[in-house]
């Protein structure tokens, strides 16, 4: 008969704590096969994007992001039922298919509250917060992904963009073609009936379009861009914009070509650009009353114009001579106007270097050493980078002559040190090179691990959201296949636009507790480097993420940088409005406090009743 032992045997104890010694063993097993799976999944774990397919990849099976191309109006239904959502996370319905193409901040009926006088009432009026839309975009039934660029700077769907007014109304001026379930885009305008690339041409043997002098242009009253979409391929970036008015969806349709635009409209308040940001401007028949106002809005140009800087002017009432007839103006009042814009130019100390045919052509000076007899200098205290502000009839006075902008050829001043820079106003020439070279090896991290397919083409209209000195967009620029609009919030502490500007990018001002001046469905990309930090007193992160989610084509992506326990609630909201998203460390490892959520919007259109 076996010993019975007591507790208080010392053989007792042993037995016990041998027990507790396999005990703790084996947990401490499991759990290193625990954390060694979870770090395998991880590192495993990626995002695939293509243009027809976009699958999320994880050891606990394949989520769908299969690009319903010719998706019913059953197929938002169809995604809200299936979709893995967190129950602790309200879903945000969808809106109503009325607000398939709202812009929050150009609505049509508010306007009617503002003065029509100077076009104030076709200016940003954005909604209170009590107004703003608690609700998804929906994209038209038959949305499709569109074409790559450069087919795209040709056709666009007409399922995305569902307007033939502009076919009608634009008919003989050649801007756009209706065949079959797609748009043509022919590259004529109001102007240039030959095609953009012969006006182009024409301009080309004036200016010096292609050595690289000539780096970012501002097309006023754009119509369809395709004055930004020929210039392209010389190497010069336009800045296009026109308002939301008559002409419906020109602006969306620049957008849809992937060629850089925004609505906008020169009235009473000025561009959200920074001063001599650009090396030409251009307006063809852009029906703006350039000497109205005591010359207001040609100041305004003048303001963002670089030194020496060129103007371009074609349609009436240059060349009146030949046109008038067409255009049913008297000569005198056309000869009238056109003896006005030639005295307000001289006024600003430009000088007319050409008027060829249709064209005419003024330079701004590179100094105002001599220059005292146009209107007067603005101010010192006023900052003429700031937007947003009361167009004033003053001139930013430029600097003096041996401290004169002058920059080197594209694409050398990519990477040359700013004036701006240099000068000692903003941050150093040490700290710039290390931004440049730092967001070189963020994106190139991002490419490697986060986003493999960010330079296939599958992205072309990129947004970054927090620019500061345009690391990020540098070290995309020389793909021809994608460009960047980069935004500088207007109340951030350092304004780096006009560095941005010099370094040959494009970009705005923004303030992101407001809907963005663009269409629904016009960003593939949108990147956003500490946003929401940045706005965590300002404004609610959810408005945020609704507002990145209507201006976000379905299936594409977005890249968050910011801490981690910002990110972790950016992802829930993420969950809320049908995104899937995945975290990573940091590019420098996993002991840095700072994540990047990558997510893809997924795909789903309205139906008439727009329920998901």
């Amino acid at each position: 008969m076996a010993k019975d032992l007591g507790a208080s045997s010392p053989k007792y104890h042993q037995i016990v704590d041998k027990k507790r010694s396999y005990t703790r063993f084996l947990l401490t097993a499991l759990c290193c096969l625990a954390f060694y799976l979870i770090g395998a999944w991880q590192n495993s774990s990626k995002v695939h994007i293509d243009s027809t397919t976009v699958s999320y990849s994880t050891g606990c099976g394949a989520l769908d992001f299969q690009a319903h191309h010719s998706a019913s109006a059953t197929a938002a239904s169809k995604i809200s039922s299936s979709s893995a959502l967190d129950p602790s996370t309200a879903p945000v319905p969808a809106c109503d298919m009325g607000f398939s193409e709202h812009t929050p901040c150009q609505d049509a009926k508010r306007s009617l509250q503002f003065d029509r006088a100077r076009l104030v009432y076709r200016e940003r009026h954005c909604p209170p917060d009590s107004e703003k839309l608690q609700c998804l975009i929906p994209a038209p039934v038959g949305y499709k992904n569109p074409f790559s660029w450069p087919k795209s700077r040709d056709y666009a769907w007409f399922a995305n963009v569902p307007h033939k007014e502009l076919t009608v109304e634009k008919a003989i001026q050649n801007w756009i073609q209706y065949e079959g379930d797609r748009f043509f885009f022919p590259g004529g305008g109001t102007m240039f009936p030959r095609g953009a690339d012969a006006y182009i041409d024409d301009i080309n043997s004036i200016l010096p379009l292609t050595d690289g002098t000539i780096r970012t242009a501002l097309d006023t009253g754009c119509g369809v861009a395709s004055w930004g979409a020929y210039l392209l391929k010389r190497g010069i970036l336009t800045m296009s914009f026109a308002p939301r008015d008559t002409h419906e969806g020109q602006v969306q349709f620049a957008l849809e070509r992937g060629i850089p635009a925004m609505i906008g409209i020169m009235a009473s308040q000025r561009l959200p650009y920074p001063a001599r940001a650009f090396d030409m401007a251009h307006c063809s028949r852009c029906l703006i009353p350039w000497t109205a106002y005591d010359g207001l809005y040609l100041i305004e140009v003048d303001r963002v114009l670089r030194p020496g800087g060129y103007w371009i002017l074609s349609g009436p009432p240059v060349n009146w001579k030949l046109h008038w007839k067409s255009w049913q103006r008297t000569k005198e009042d056309l000869s009238g106007e056109m003896t006005a814009i030639e005295n307000m130019a001289k006024s600003l100390c430009w000088k007319k270097i050409a008027e060829k045919g249709n064209l005419a052509i003024w330079q701004k000076p590179k100094d105002h050493t001599d220059c005292s007899n146009g209107p007067e200098f603005c101010d010192k205290e006023q900052d003429p980078d700031l937007a947003w502000y009361p167009m004033e009839a003053c001139i930013s006075k430029l600097p003096e002559a041996d401290q004169s902008e002058d920059l080197p050829r594209w694409p050398s001043r990519l990477t040359t040190t700013p004036s701006r820079i240099s000068s000692g106003s903003l941050s150093s020439e040490d700290s710039f090179n290390a931004d440049t070279q730092l967001w070189s090896q963020r994106a190139s991290y991002y490419k490697k691990t986060v986003l493999p397919v960010l330079s296939s083409g599958r992205y072309r209209n990129i947004m970054d959201m927090n620019s500061g000195l345009g690391g990020f967009a540098a070290a995309l620029s020389m793909n021809s296949k994608m460009w960047v609009m980069n935004v500088v919030p207007h109340h951030h502490q350092h304004k780096t636009l006009g560095v941005v500007y010099e370094r040959g990018l494009i970009g705005v001002y923004h303030d992101w507790c407001e809907a963005f001046s663009t269409y629904p469905r016009t960003y593939d990309l949108i990147h956003a480097d500490n946003v929401f930090s940045l706005y965590k007193d300002r404004c609610e992160m959810k408005d945020i993420l609704i507002e990145m989610d209507r201006i976000l084509r379905p299936e594409g992506a977005v890249i968050v940088r910011d801490q981690v326990d910002t990110l972790n609630r950016v992802k829930r909201i993420m969950t809320s409005i049908r995104w899937q998203s995945k975290m990573y460390d940091h590019e420098s490892g996993p002991f840095n406090t700072e994540k990047v959520l990558v997510a893809v919007k997924t795909y789903w259109v309205g139906s008439s009743n727009s329920t998901l």
